[in-house]
């Protein structure tokens, strides 16, 4: 039986989307648990406002804050679970949706990884150190590293996109069974690629080599889970003419294949060389967090806030600021993620010049200079991304406000009546 096959899910598909259109109300385990994690999650963006700019940190990348800070992060992070694996275990439905597989080992694996990177030995109430030395110190975080972005910023929105591109495209999930095996080998493999952030360093070349390898497996998954999602649209691609929300969730799609791309091609030892530490790591993490992480979020709120405020799917204030918003963030993500990579190969390979003696060609200052352009097109495209944010900000308040507005002017005519 194909992989791909439509039809080799057929039975779970009628399944799934009577399940996905059913009107039952859910049922939340311990619901008003979520206003501490609500506002623990407000606190610890707050105190990384306030402790990061003093120089309090641990240094760790990703994991910056301090010991205090770190334990409100443990606590918030317990209670969310607590009413997640809660819910999950009160529903109505005995299938388990697999966004909900996405969200729980998200869930569960953020959780680890925060615990056993964060372990230290507190000093004061602001300065700890880590319990690893050398580099056991730097396998560990980049081992947290490297799935944090796998399991924050890609199995979590992974979820999102299996939720909301079907629900937007009005058409079930191309393939249920790919999106399984999507899920398990992606879960299986993410956690062994860390070892590619530290390439020509103190870490065995064993390791190196071994992640090197796993992040090259790491494309097949990755590319699976892309297709299955641009393929729920067959039959229905000619939505996307008129569509602005369903564009931002297939363009994040897109996003996300080059980015799971690119970055087992970053990985591979000799590309590695070139690119490590250059402004082409910037363009890299930039094309998923704009272009995936971003779009794939505002596509899913533009799809959800009507639904919030008692209206149907999609129906914000404006379609056409939607879609202007959706131009300005695609113009504005390519011209900041192009720059960057322009700006890296070149670096790369000015730093790598030398002379006949063996003296270097190039000074650091010089390859600095030789970025401002590139840096003067990245500040345009984030400048254009940062407008479209402020239009969907504006959207935002008229959907809420004309919603507002609906309301009192039917309270007032019951009042009349």
């Amino acid at each position: 039986m194909r992989l791909f096959s439509h039809s080799a899910a057929a039975p779970f598909l009628h399944r799934l989307t009577t399940l996905y259109n059913a009107p039952a109300k859910p049922v939340y385990f311990l619901i008003h648990l979520l206003c501490l994690p609500f506002g623990g999650w407000q606190a610890v963006i707050v105190a990384a406002a306030i402790t990061l700019p003093l120089g309090l940190t641990s240094s760790k990348e990703y994991a910056e804050l301090e010991w205090p800070i770190d334990i409100l992060i443990t606590i918030v992070w317990v209670c969310y679970a607590i009413v997640f694996f809660g819910t999950i275990a009160k529903r109505s439905q005995p299938h388990i949706y697999v966004a909900n597989w996405f969200f729980g080992a998200f869930i569960i694996t953020i959780a680890i990884l925060h615990v056993i990177n964060s372990l230290a030995i507190p000093v004061t109430m602001f300065k700890s150190y880590s319990i690893y030395a050398g580099t056991i110190d730097a396998m560990v975080q980049w081992w947290y590293g490297h799935n944090a972005v796998g399991f924050f910023l890609t199995a979590g929105f992974l979820g999102i996109m299996y939720y909301f591109v079907p629900k937007q495209a009005e058409r079930p999930v191309y393939s249920y069974r790919l999106s399984i095996v999507h899920f398990w080998s992606l879960i299986s493999i993410y956690v062994w690629a860390g070892a590619h952030h530290l390439h020509y360093s103190a870490l065995p070349d064993w390791a190196q080599s071994a992640g090197m390898v796993m992040s090259l497996i790491l494309l097949a998954p990755s590319w699976g889970g892309m297709i299955n999602g641009m393929m729920t649209l067959s039959g229905a691609w000619h939505k996307l003419r008129t569509d602005p929300i369903l564009r931002f969730l297939i363009v994040s799609l897109s996003f996300y294949g080059m980015s799971t791309f690119e970055g087992p091609m970053m990985a591979i030892k000799t590309v590695n060389a070139l690119s490590h530490n250059t402004d082409w790591t910037i363009g890299h993490v930039h094309s998923g967090a704009l272009g995936w992480v971003a779009m794939v979020s505002i596509g899913a709120i533009y799809n959800l806030l009507p639904v919030v405020l008692g209206k149907k799917q999609g129906d914000m204030h404006s379609i056409k600021l939607i879609n202007i918003h959706f131009w300005l963030a695609t113009i504005g993500t390519v011209l900041y993620i192009a720059a960057m990579w322009v700006n890296g190969i070149m670096q790369g390979l000015m730093w790598r010049a030398v002379n006949a003696d063996g003296t270097l060609t190039y000074s650091f200052v010089e390859s600095l200079e030789a970025s401002y352009p590139g840096y003067a097109i990245r500040a345009l495209g984030g400048a254009i991304f940062l407008a479209g944010m402020f239009l969907m900000a504006y959207n935002t308040y008229k959907t809420v406000k004309n919603v507002s507005d609906e309301q009192q002017e039917a309270a007032n005519n019951s009042a009349q009546a």
